[in-house]
């Protein structure tokens, strides 16, 4: 583990979507349903993360990683909450998400459950070992969308929504504060070298591609539904490419460089954006201040 530790403390919070537009990013469409894909995928991927950890705990010989890991439970938790909060909103507004999501749900239950689907011969141990691989990888990903929503000064520019620009930025600072530990727990209980760094591999091999195929469904999804557009627009590269160019959206390469750094056999998720700018968010996000109570403690 990294020499530097950060408690990891989850934060009630608070958002009212009632004035929250569709399009939150005004005339952005594109960009507003990229993004829209992670209320899609993070309910269902973030309580999966809770229930793979939970199977993992008893495997956790470290007592500070033990402290870590059940904060980066209570903090995942949270934000599948908050994000299944906006599918809420979503359908509110006319737009279903429930076909998408169902399948969703089929991924992360079914073939990513407890047991390895269509009878395949893998055992208990080795099955929970390949999940938390997967999990370090997705977050690695997280831990760099999470650093760019900070960094996206564009954004702002764009005037967003500030109820959603709020969410997005609480929960990437997070991601970033705990951007370190799925990596830690893969390593305490991924068993030994060279298995565990094949692993390592295999979970970021299966993870990229998955998740680049998922987020470009969902976006082509969210598009095709929105009532607002009545399939005046499609998603395609060329619109995506555009949001890109504006700074509404991470570019391929700050998502594509993410892959090789997290291959080195000496990386560490550590060296993944800046903690104290991620801190600096949280102590200022409107969504956790209205979850503290006056000197600091924690609203009930």
């Amino acid at each position: 583990m990294a020499t530097e530790h950060h408690p990891i403390t989850p934060r009630r919070v608070s958002f009212d979507w009632r004035e929250t537009p569709l399009h939150w990013i005004p005339d952005e469409p594109t960009a507003t349903h990229v993004i829209n894909v992670l209320h899609l995928l993070l309910p269902a991927g973030e309580r999966w993360f809770v229930k793979v950890f939970k199977e993992a705990l008893p495997l956790v010989r470290d007592p500070e990683l033990l402290k870590d890991v059940k904060g980066f439970m209570g903090q995942e938790a949270t934000h599948s909450v908050q994000h299944s909060y906006v599918l809420d909103h979503l359908a509110h507004q006319k737009l279903d998400t429930g076909p998408y999501t169902r399948q969703v749900d089929f991924l992360f239950d079914v073939l990513l459950g407890e047991r390895p689907p269509f009878g395949l011969p893998v055992s208990e141990r080795e099955w929970l070992r390949f999940r938390l691989s997967v999990i370090a990888a997705v977050e690695q990903f997280t831990a760099v969308l999470g650093d760019w929503v900070l960094r996206a000064d564009a954004l702002d520019a764009a005037r967003p929504d500030p109820v959603m620009l709020d969410l997005l930025r609480w929960h990437g600072a997070e991601e970033v504060e705990h951007r370190s530990v799925a990596f830690d727990m893969y390593q305490h209980c991924g068993g030994d070298e060279p298995g565990r760094y094949a692993r390592r591999v295999l979970g970021m091999a299966i993870t990229a591609p998955i998740l680049t195929y998922l987020w470009g469904r969902g976006a082509a999804y969210l598009i095709r539904h929105d009532p607002r557009l009545a399939k005046r627009l499609r998603y395609t590269l060329r619109h995506h490419k555009r949001a890109v160019d504006k700074g509404l959206l991470p570019t391929w390469g700050e998502l594509g460089a993410a892959i090789p750094r997290y291959l080195r056999r000496s990386y560490h998720p550590s060296q993944e954006g800046s903690l104290s700018r991620a801190v600096a968010y949280l102590a200022a996000s409107p969504a956790a201040s209205r979850g503290r109570a006056p000197g600091g403690a924690v609203a009930s």
